[in-house]
């Protein structure tokens, strides 16, 4: 899978196979498949594209057609299974079942595919916004809640928080520190290799630094969150992927699941991916201190206020304020 971020990318030795959580068990399968993919041996990652190509046909297979199918053994499908935490493979088919009647019951249209060549204007806006809506979904269905509440405290209580980003996890970051400073907390948003660097060694104890990288191995991103950390602040990574090196370097990881297909390099739902659990985090934040966040909001509402037109959504031009 191609990267969202555009600088050079390291190399991670590859973990043990993690075991599923409570969560994972109610999430999808392909989602989970999807994030430990450039995890996976290079036989477990042939099964692993077997099962993503048609879900819904693995469903019906023995393991031996599914490891024929992926020029494999069973025994790699079965350890396959493993790594991604379902156990075996009659859970695997379960799961898969499962999710493809999820699937069927939210759209009778296949919009999930990639854009082809051929497709009319119409048929684009359908996939993309079906692709982003399910990356929302998604994203929102595998997210750790008690992972997301450490990150929330880490964040109301920081000294200042330091966010990293290159290319369009760049435009995250801004979101991010945008948002942080509409409510009052110190927050800075940076994108250059340099002064990610020089931001990440001025940090220590009480800071904390948030890495975004779709890939998780954007060395920018991961070199600056590891000094960050050496520093005494603590850190978080945002990924697509679990296993990815940034996580090495990260005190609390959290994760997306977005797709990305034709135009990868334009970064459309892992963008919008990232952007929904930088959301979750705001409104968090928010809420440790809700009157502080509300008065800062009122505040800076005010301070822009003349800077808007005197018009209402409408059209129709509001009354002049007479101070009466």
């Amino acid at each position: 899978m191609a990267s969202s971020d555009s600088a050079p990318e390291v190399t991670a030795e590859v973990p043990e196979p993690i075991a599923a959580t409570s969560r994972d068990a109610d999430s999808s399968p392909l989602v989970r498949i999807r994030s430990l993919l450039p995890g996976l041996a290079r036989a477990e990652q042939r099964v692993a594209k077997v099962v993503l190509d048609d879900p819904s046909t693995v469903a019906r297979r023995s393991i031996t057609e599914v490891a024929l199918a992926a020029n494999t053994s069973e025994t790699t499908v079965t350890r396959f299974c493993k790594a991604i935490g379902v156990g075996g493979y009659p859970q695997l088919r379960i799961a898969l079942a499962a999710d493809t009647a999820r699937t069927e019951a939210r759209s009778s249209r296949n919009l999930g595919g990639e854009i082809a060549l051929n497709d009319d204007l119409a048929s684009v806006v359908s996939k993309v916004s079906y692709a982003d809506a399910r990356a929302v979904e998604e994203t929102a269905e595998q997210l750790e809640v008690g992972v997301l509440e450490r990150v929330i405290d880490l964040v109301a209580n920081a000294g200042r928080v330091d966010v990293y980003g290159v290319a369009a996890s760049a435009l995250v970051a801004i979101d991010l520190q945008q948002k942080l400073h509409r409510i009052g907390r110190i927050s800075f948003a940076w994108s250059d290799t340099h002064v990610m660097l020089t931001s990440a060694a001025v940090l220590g104890e009480g800071d904390v630094a948030i890495g975004i990288s779709h890939t998780g191995a954007t060395t920018d991103t991961v070199e600056a969150l590891r000094v960050a950390r050496e520093h005494g602040a603590q850190t978080v990574a945002l990924t697509n992927f679990p296993r990815s090196p940034i996580t090495e370097v990260a005190d609390q990881v959290l994760t997306t699941a977005a797709r990305e297909t034709t135009f990868r390099s334009g970064a459309t739902a892992s963008r919008i991916a990232q952007l929904t659990v930088i959301d979750c985090l705001f409104i968090g934040v928010a809420q440790r201190h809700m009157d502080e966040s509300v008065n800062a909001l009122d505040a800076t509402r005010d301070a822009v206020g003349a800077h808007r037109l005197g018009v209402r959504p409408d059209g129709r031009r509001r009354p002049r304020e007479t101070g009466k």
